[in-house]
């Protein structure tokens, strides 16, 4: 257990944390926690990729997690931010229906020994979707347009990464049965 998959987990448990600080009322500044917590776990994604591959610690656990989390804290921050009626249900919807298609996928690769490696749209994506969170999570009514941008921005990205993906491993897709 290297530090980048120290990291990793610890994005992981920040997320239950998120979660709880968005959808309660503890104190008058949850939403500020909540944000906190959001960018805080988004610096160790970026620290954590960025270790790993600067001290060669790419870890198999690695490789598996840091998506699982990213992910994870994602579609937890898409669904709160649903929840709390400031992202409209079927953009969430959209997301989570691109990581689940995006993971199926990669699930018959690897039951096909074959590695996809992420591409430009996807990381393009992923950064869409944190400054999109991030934004919306400030609440401050001068970024509302701005939110809404990349809201949208984030919905294209996710769609030409979908396309993309598919396009660049449909050979994955027309594997015979073993």
């Amino acid at each position: 257990m290297n530090i980048a998959n120290k990291l990793t987990v610890f994005r992981v448990i920040l997320v239950p944390f998120f979660v709880i600080f968005m959808l309660t009322d503890f104190t008058d500044y949850n939403r500020w926690i909540a944000f906190a917590i959001f960018v805080i776990a988004t610096i160790t994604d970026k620290l954590d990729g960025t270790i790993a591959h600067k001290y060669n610690m790419v870890t198999n656990f690695g490789k598996f997690m840091d998506p699982i989390a990213d992910k994870l804290l994602v579609c937890s921050a898409l669904i709160c931010l649903t929840a709390t009626g400031e992202v409209p249900a079927w953009v969430t919807i959209l997301i989570i229906g691109r990581e689940f298609a995006i993971s199926g996928i990669r699930l018959v690769a690897a039951d096909n020994d074959v590695a996809i490696a992420a591409t430009w749209w996807g990381k393009s994506k992923t950064i869409a979707q944190m400054a999109m969170i991030i934004i919306i999570l400030m609440n401050v009514p001068a970024l509302h347009i701005l939110g809404q941008i990349v809201m949208y921005v984030s919905v294209v990205l996710t769609v030409v990464s979908l396309v993309d993906y598919i396009i660049k491993n449909k050979n994955v897709l027309v594997f015979e049965d073993k």
